[in-house]
């Protein structure tokens, strides 16, 4: 059996893995965002779908890709790759085929980006624990609800106070013991709270305090995400972003108040987390967007293209 340890951690791009072993926490939809804010910040960016049978993520950037294509505008792409499952009749075969994967893809990158984002399966598997080993930045997403923090932590159901930590929980305390033993690294690792309620209530309010007191037990940052909005779920067949050029050309909707609030939203998550965004990039972002913005006159082009 290959150990997670033989993959070792890219030496230059920052490693940002989504991980919850629990389904429909938005995984995708955060990986997608986080992926566009770097790259309008000038950053070079490679994403990774680790869940090729849901596929999601590939989904979605194939989608921003093909409208992009079919609507005539300029969006931003990232390098992108998808690992299939392995096949056989021997576990150490199938692992040997998705390390080989995983692998290549990240060697691929790991020299000329500057950030790999990669999306996990919402089930544990050998090749979520290989990334939740190599992660600079882990982002959990997780639903406001008892039913998403029990991935976490077990609750007592007459106080509510935390009795216990949880499968995902010890999973992700390996992982991050691994990676400490391959090169003495780090882990940022961040619970997102997403579908927050916009009003105060009991549950809020319970599960709030639910996470703080298993953040001091287990080392991570709880910051706040995404809201229950439709405007999420209305980007994606178009492979759109709170954080594009909005119109009703591109959404085939007149913007609202609830896409500006998204935007908000998204920009004060990534704030949140904290990234390593270099000087470089951010000059590559001003760069493109003054390149955008001139189409009379000659502009000079130094720092416009990735170095």
């Amino acid at each position: 059996m290959l150990m997670q340890a033989d993959l070792g951690k890219p030496y230059s791009a920052h490693v940002i893995v989504l991980g919850n072993e629990k389904g429909g926490s938005g995984k995708s939809t955060t990986a997608m965002h986080v992926a566009v804010a770097l790259l309008q910040a000038g950053q070079r960016v490679a994403t990774i779908d680790l869940d090729s049978r849901q596929g999601s993520f590939t989904h979605y950037i194939e989608n921003r890709r093909d409208w992009a294509t079919r609507a005539g505008i300029k969006l931003e792409h990232s390098r992108h790759f998808c690992v299939a499952r392995g096949f056989g009749m021997r576990l150490d075969e199938i692992e040997a085929q998705e390390f080989g994967a995983f692998a290549e893809a990240v060697g691929a990158v790991e020299q000329t980006h500057d950030f790999v984002v990669i999306d996990t399966p919402g089930t544990d598997s050998y090749l979520m624990r290989l990334a939740h080993s190599m992660a600079d930045t882990l982002i959990t997403p997780l639903n406001d609800s008892f039913v998403d923090f029990d991935v976490l932590g077990l609750v007592d159901p007459t106080t509510f106070e935390l009795t216990g930590v949880s499968h995902y929980a010890e999973m992700v305390r390996e992982a991050r013991r691994q990676r400490r033993l391959v090169d003495g690294g780090l882990t940022d690792w961040v619970v997102v709270r997403n579908r927050l309620s916009t009003l105060g209530s009991r549950n809020k309010r319970l599960v709030g305090a639910g996470v703080d007191a298993l953040s001091k037990q287990l080392g991570f940052r709880a910051i706040d995400g995404f809201a229950e909005r439709v405007v999420y779920r209305e980007y994606f067949p178009r492979g759109l972003t709170a954080l594009d050029e909005i119109s009703e050309d591109t959404l085939g909707q007149r913007p609202n108040l609830s896409h500006t609030t998204a935007r908000d939203e998204v920009r004060n998550l990534v704030e949140a987390l904290k990234l390593p965004i270099d000087d470089r990039g951010k000059r590559r972002a001003a760069a493109r967007a003054e390149w955008a913005a001139s189409s009379d006159k000659p502009l000079d082009t130094h720092g416009l293209l990735a170095d």
